[in-house]
């Protein structure tokens, strides 16, 4: 599953690519095709009349093959999918590497979404299902409880039910180390958002200051300095900054968010472990 959800994104970018360039080669391939058929259709109908020899029809193609034809307006899809074809080639080398920390970034927040979505549950419900269970005297119809029901708090007490027997030492015991492998899952993945977020700004400081040291290199080699090619080398270096930061803001703000939601996982956790082992206590009492 995680690897099909590197690989989408990385297609989808491969794809837009070589969209983007195939519309110029098939434009530039068509442009000739107007003249060609204006020409054609003159000769055709001179021919047909009779009144004007082959040197005349000869020379009406040689002018309608000289006039120039205008290209068609580029559609807003291609405009769009060029721009930004062209943005990212301004940037420079480094922004292959920033492409690729999108894709890792967008991969591991879709994948870690999917994963925290499906670890909710209706913590209130399963801990009276056990309770009820319990008081019963059925132990086989509580763990039966937490086996239907998906998530890691339920495996947790899965695990402390089934040293029910050996007292409230083992079950205690059981939760924490379940709650370890519990907790171990629940956090995968968040290192590589952290790293997303703190290398992304720092490869776009990179590109930025040798953007800078190419454009004084042109400044220091051009005979006369304009302010036109200062700004566009400046200008073209700052772009990958910009590209890092556009980065970075986001898969920190997801990461925030996937912390923020394991917190109040951890305190359902303790709170259910507390409430199951509290009431094993007092029915061996």
């Amino acid at each position: 599953m995680r690897r099909v959800l590197f690989i989408i994104p990385a297609a989808l970018l491969t794809l837009v690519l070589i969209g983007s360039a195939s519309p110029v080669l098939a434009q530039e391939e068509t442009l000739d095709e107007p003249m060609e058929t204006a020409a054609a259709m003159a000769e055709s109908a001179l021919a047909d009349t009779g009144l004007v020899d082959t040197t005349a029809v000869d020379t009406l193609a040689a002018v309608v093959e000289e006039e120039p034809v205008e290209p068609e307006p580029e559609p807003e899809g291609f405009a769009a999918q060029s721009g930004l074809v062209e943005f990212f080639n301004k940037g420079g080398r480094f922004m292959w590497g920033l492409l690729f920390l999108s894709v890792v970034g967008v991969a591991v927040i879709i994948e870690r979404a999917i994963t925290l979505q499906k670890a909710k549950a209706d913590v209130r419900k399963l801990m009276e299902g056990v309770v009820t269970s319990l008081k019963k005297g059925d132990l086989e119809g509580a763990l039966d409880v937490c086996a239907n029901t998906r998530g890691p708090i339920p495996q947790i007490l899965h695990a402390g039910l089934r040293q029910a027997k050996k007292g409230t030492v083992a079950v205690e015991k059981a939760i924490e180390t379940a709650g370890i492998i519990e907790m171990s899952f629940l956090e995968r993945g968040l290192i590589i958002l952290a790293t997303v977020a703190n290398v992304a700004p720092l490869l776009g400081f990179l590109g930025t200051v040798s953007g800078m040291i190419s454009a004084f290199e042109a400044i220091a080699e051009a005979e006369q300095v304009s302010a036109k090619l200062v700004a566009s080398g400046i200008s073209e270096a700052l772009i990958t900054t910009m590209s890092g930061l556009t980065i970075a803001i986001p898969v920190q703000i997801a990461h925030n968010l996937f912390v923020q939601r394991i917190d109040r996982f951890v305190v359902e956790m303790e709170d259910s472990a507390a409430e199951l082992v509290d009431t094993l206590a007092s029915m061996s009492e």
